[in-house]
């Protein structure tokens, strides 16, 4: 058995590397499986457990490592906290002295609180006061004997008594009061308990985890009465023996002070994992892509997230969400060290991440069904290690080296690395695989590979050259990157902007993500965490409204296509589009909670799905409608299909214009008449009569009837005098910086006083520094938010329209500031704390950049 010495600092509750690798690896490993559940019961016996056996036991107070690790574990969310005892528990609250957080179970689980005396039926009490007057009896005159009277019980200790004595008054005790029908007894060391409930130290465990409705038990103990509690566990749960003696408990530890180390482990573990204590900030993650999928890497080359097979399946790596336990692929020098920087080549997707004598070169090919490739270069050793985690790390897998390679069991898609020449130690955990290599690249000629090939189970060398392949995805860029008419004003990062952009657009079915990832929250700590790797018809018609102004049709054209599809899915009803779809064009599951991920920097609950799916958002039309338009001038044509899309766009507002909606925000509020869904209803059918105009057989005059009625009605209704605006709503005085598009749109000119007015009044209450948030009114959900990219980049055009383009000019450069050190946005930045918040990289930040750096190039002009 491992001795461990005690520390210096006997309070304390963090543990050395020294004090960890002390802890036997199998149960290092157990301790780090339910630490990471997402609602823990850590349920532990009192003596020889939280405080060593002494002879007097009125002095058997808890070790101070065990009382400074109980507080803080009971401190945490979703964490229980119990002592469980054959202590009355009058006698455990006086010596334990914990605090309330920590739950205390007396006399084996029978006192649960201090109201327990007065809950005991008279029938009961009677039989306890006979049981402890035949005990007294039994006992007299016995020295060294003491009887421990509890609230349903009596407790005869002989530790004390010489062992002949002992013995006879355990036969004694056995062969009398022990026979009564109605009494159960508890036989733990030195000391036999008599009880008027059937109660133990198990049933009281179960008593908890159903109160706290627990995922997984942690029991630690060292006397027989801990057995029955040890003898409950089952699944995920844990249990420590202190001590020698037959136990079924799992593992085993040689004294208390061991334990408490093993707490202190516990406590490290789940604190890291409920909060991320170490999250990469999120706007220094840098996006991979190649028309199929996405992928997110941290500054030091770490795969932290990818979904397959498409972005906006499961995650294959969610250590975003859920650090290295929820899956990763990681590749760093043997001996450590921080980057020397990151960085996308010129005009691709493919990114560096370089350190004194190793580079990473990491790229999504598009040939099949997509392969990320890694490669390694340079002369110095190179750690490895991947671990693949399936479905958010919830399917177990395992892996199984074959030739060149690896192959992935367990995934619901075929999933293989192919890695020659490298020897792999697979190591498991908790049902899950994870493979671990160091590799000499000098003795590998200065260059090696990695393929994470999808959808295949081939090991095989791919017979095209590496250097051919990587010129191919590079070149793909590169040429479609050359065709774009680019602004003089920030031009690299409107163009890694716009490569961003059509990062996002999913080249099969011509869908297009909001962003690329799921639960980034907007607030960290608090539950504004979405998903939103689908496709908006919103978010989409302005991402590809962005490219067609940089001069690329093919974005429009695709997602115009499936916006076509989409419609006739609804079989003639175009009003009853959702506002989002999957990439593929179809309706979203249930959203639901992945519980037993973290969420980042511990920002909780990670979702999947989107309930907006079910809203009623009227504005959705009205961008569809102005990119159409775009595209139709830019041809200089309009096509069969998108006819119909239009004519779908101006019948669904025709419908349903005049009713309330959730908003282009999604609150989760009642329908309200919201001034920007009234804006994109007269948008829409202004954008359509634009097309038939200018490309069709002339003018609709009930399209400008049913226009100018929509404009009438929003002009009216809503200006707010009170607030001396136009604000979110109908009736409400709050403002919304979606009421700039009452000019942005063209609605008002741009020297309508109603319009610079309103462009004031959100400046003065929704600008904050660099940002502008969206509003301030109470959106049902608690905590805050940061402020929004896209209402920035809506502000600064709204300057440039009112004849500020100093002000835009200044805005816009504290936007780009902002920016991430790979030139990527998140949706949100928090001005205070001068971080990025929100889902990452979102399509509405970056086409509010490149059409911002469009109208201060035309200002310029």
């Amino acid at each position: 058995m491992t001795q461990i010495g005690r520390r210096r600092r006997t309070d304390s509750v963090e543990l050395d590397q020294r004090e960890v690798a002390e802890i036997e690896p199998e149960l290092r490993s157990a301790i780090g499986r339910i630490a990471r559940v997402p609602q823990l019961l850590v349920a532990c016996d009192y003596d020889g457990t939280l405080a060593p056996i002494v002879t007097d036991p009125t002095k058997a107070t808890p070790l101070p490592e065990a009382v400074a690790a109980v507080r803080a574990l009971a401190s945490l969310p979703q964490t229980t906290v119990a002592v469980v005892s054959g202590r009355a528990l009058r006698d455990l609250a006086a010596l334990s002295r914990l605090p309330s957080e920590v739950h205390l179970v007396g006399s084996h689980g029978s006192e649960f609180d201090i109201g327990f005396v007065e809950r005991l039926a008279p029938e009961l009490v009677e039989t306890r006061t006979r049981l402890q007057q035949a005990v007294r009896e039994v006992v007299a005159g016995a020295a060294g004997v003491r009887l421990e009277a509890k609230p349903a019980s009596v407790a005869v200790h002989v530790r004390a008594a010489d062992p002949q004595v002992a013995a006879r008054v355990i036969e004694a005790l056995r062969t009398g009061p022990a026979t009564w029908p109605d009494v159960t007894v508890t036989n733990g060391k030195q000391v036999m308990e008599l009880s008027v409930l059937p109660t133990n130290k198990g049933a009281a465990v179960d008593q908890l985890r159903a109160q706290m409705s627990a995922s997984a038990a942690l029991v630690i103990g060292d006397d027989v009465t801990d057995e029955r509690a040890f003898a409950r566990l089952h699944g995920p749960d844990v249990g420590i023996k202190i001590g020698p003696g037959e136990t079924t408990a799992n593992y085993r530890v040689g004294e208390p002070i061991e334990a408490a180390r093993v707490l202190a482990l516990l406590l490290q573990t789940r604190r890291n994992w409920l909060f991320g204590e170490r999250a990469v900030p999120i706007e220094r993650h840098t996006m991979l892509a190649n028309g199929r999928t996405v992928a997110l890497l941290t500054p030091e080359a770490k795969v932290s997230w990818l979904c397959h097979p498409r972005p906006d399946s499961s995650a294959l790596f969610a250590d975003l969400l859920g650090g290295a336990p929820a899956g990763h692929f990681t590749v760093a020098p043997d001996r450590g060290g921080i980057p020397l920087g990151q960085r996308y080549r010129t005009s691709t997707m493919t990114v560096e991440t370089r350190w004194s004598g190793l580079t990473v070169t990491d790229w999504l090919d598009d040939a099949d069904d997509s392969t990320l490739v890694r490669v390694l270069t340079g002369h110095v050793g190179a750690r490895l290690e991947f671990a693949p985690r399936p479905e958010y790390g919830q399917v177990a897998v395992r892996l199984q080296p074959l030739g060149d390679g690896l192959l992935v069991l367990g995934s619901p898609e075929p999933v293989t690395l192919y890695s020659p020449g490298v020897e792999w130690d697979i190591v498991s955990d908790g049902g899950h695989d994870s493979a671990r290599a160091v590799v000499d690249l000098s003795a590998m000629g200065g260059q090696m590979a990695l393929e994470l090939r999808f959808g295949s189970d081939s090991i095989e060398h791919n017979r095209i050259p590496l250097t051919e392949r990587q010129a191919s995805a590079e070149n793909a860029w590169r040429d479609w990157a050359a065709s774009l008419r680019l602004p003089a004003t920030a031009r690299d990062l409107v163009l890694r902007s716009a490569l961003t952009l059509r990062g996002l657009c999913h080249e099969p079915t011509g869908g297009i993500l909001a962003a690329a990832t799921t639960s980034l929250p907007e607030e960290i700590g608090g539950v504004r965490n979405w998903d939103y790797r689908y496709c908006w018809f919103r978010d989409a018609a302005m991402t590809a409204r962005a490219l067609v102004d940089l001069g690329s049709l093919d974005e429009a054209e695709r997602f115009l296509r499936w916006v076509d599809g989409c419609v006739e899915r609804t079989g003639g009803h175009p009003e009853r589009l959702h506002p989002l779809y999957t990439v593929e064009g179809y309706e979203l599951g249930a959203e639901a909670v992945i519980d037993t991920l973290p969420g980042w920097a511990g920002s909780r609950p990670v979702r999947v799905g989107n309930l907006a799916n079910h809203q009623l958002q009227l504005d959705v039309f009205g961008p569809v409608a102005d990119l159409l338009a775009a595209v139709a001038d830019a041809r200089g044509s309009v096509r069969p299909d998108e006819w119909r899309v239009l004519e779908a766009m101006v019948q669904a507002v025709e419908r349903r214009w005049h009713e309330p909606d959730h908003g282009l925000w999604e609150a989760r509020l009642p329908p309200r008449h919201h001034v920007y869904s009234k804006v994109m209803c007269w948008m829409t059918v202004d954008r359509a009569l634009q097309v038939v105009r200018r490309h069709g057989d002339g003018d609709r005059p009930e399209w400008v009837e049913l226009r100018d009625r929509i404009g009438h009605n929003v002009l009216e209704h809503g200006w707010n005098d009170e607030a001396g605006a136009y604000t979110v709503a109908y009736g409400d005085e709050d403002m919304d910086a979606s009421s700039l598009w009452i000019g942005l749109s063209g609605l008002l000119p741009d020297d309508d006083p109603r319009f610079l007015a309103t462009v004031l009044k959100i400046e003065a209450e929704l600008r904050s520094g660099p940002v502008v948030y969206r509003y301030r009114w109470d959106d049902g959900l608690p905590g805050r938010e940061g402020g929004f990219h896209v209402c920035t980049a809506w502000l600064i055009e709204a300057y440039l329209r009112t004849g500020r383009r100093g002000d835009a000019e200044e805005l816009f450069a504290q936007m780009l500031d902002t920016a991430g050190p790979t030139g990527l946005l998140p949706e949100q930045y928090d001005p205070l704390a001068e971080r990025g918040l929100g889902n990452h990289p979102q399509a509405y930040s970056h086409l509010g950049l490149i059409r911002c750096a469009l109208l201060l190039d035309e200002a310029a002009g």
